[in-house]
């Protein structure tokens, strides 16, 4: 059994104002705490750092609570259209895909894209060619549609506009996106983020989750990074790579680079989300411009902390 690794998932970042219900609380908390522990299980067994990431995102995938996977939101043709990408830090393999529907898990796709061809992101109708190609089984449309989803999009369209699965002025929930990080016994990092997107988005919208340098960013020499927020404000700031750059050109820690890329999201586009970071040395941390982000960690194998 190993346990010399580093291991953050995270589920959203915003007001969530909806957790002051005790009982929804405890089922976001558990929710992380439960694979927290299978993600720890596994790293323990000599699981990698891609696999470890890959298994933690398709588990929060799996859980409705989550916007990704079966808890996706829906745009504005009442469509579910996913993204997710995933990279390794020791090569800077990565592979994203975005704009899908049909898969319950986009991460799986984005990790098929990463080691199966040639191509770092495939998107829409190439993407699930590519999915069916590879054997993926198609997720009819109605898994993906959640009592909460269409009464958020309904809301979304009286409005007349899109919203974030969070709005401080509408329903607070939360900005839905899901992810993970990890650095397993190797050394080896890798980092993975995976989202349904925005309420009522316009079709064929893609965020940053499927963006390298982004909305997910792994390299060994540096840390690994998965964020979360208004996606828009990530891709024109290279959100995960500036945190990374953190680490490589001002030799920073996790904490100090997720510190430095939080204030220069504030400083130039005053963005909404967070981010969770796991550095070349094990050491975890987290950041965010909203007042909470639902995420777990376990540092070097010790215990593990799940917190809003």
């Amino acid at each position: 059994m190993r346990n010399d690794f580093s291991l953050m998932i995270h589920g959203g970042a915003g007001a969530l104002d909806n957790v002051k219900d005790e009982r929804i609380a405890v089922r976001y908390l558990e929710s992380i705490r439960v694979i927290l522990e299978y993600g720890r299980d596994a790293l323990s067994r000599g699981a990698t750092a891609v696999e470890a990431v890959e298994t933690c995102a398709s588990l929060l995938e799996d859980d409705p609570l989550f916007n990704a996977g079966c808890g996706s939101v829906l745009n504005e043709n009442g469509k579910v259209e996913m993204d997710a990408g995933i990279m390794d830090g020791r090569d800077l393999s990565a592979g994203a895909v975005a704009a899908i529907g049909n898969i319950a898990n986009p991460v799986q796709l984005a990790r098929l894209v990463m080691d199966g061809s040639e191509h770092v992101l495939l998107i829409g109708e190439g993407a699930l060619h590519f999915a069916q190609h590879c054997g993926m089984e198609l997720t009819p449309d109605h898994y993906f549609f959640t009592p909460d989803r269409i009464r958020q999009l309904d809301e979304a369209r009286l409005r007349g506009r899109i919203m974030l699965d969070h709005d401080a002025d509408g329903d607070a929930q939360k900005y839905g996106t899901i992810g993970a990080v990890a650095r397993d016994s190797n050394g080896d990092l890798a980092a993975a983020t995976s989202t349904g997107g925005i309420v009522n988005k316009r079709m064929g919208r893609v965020g940053d989750s499927p963006i390298i340098g982004a909305g997910v960013y792994a390299d060994n020499e540096t840390c690994a990074v998965s964020a979360t927020g208004y996606g828009e404000e990530f891709m024109r700031t290279v959100f995960a790579k500036t945190i990374a750059d953190a680490v490589e050109f001002r030799d920073a820690d996790a904490r100090d680079a997720v510190d430095f890329g939080i204030g220069y999201l504030r400083r130039k586009v005053n963005g909404r989300g967070g981010a969770i970071c796991i550095d070349r040395h094990g050491n975890c941390a987290s950041g965010m411009t909203t007042p909470k982000m639902i995420h777990g960690w376990i540092e070097h194998g010790g215990e593990s902390f799940c917190r809003f």
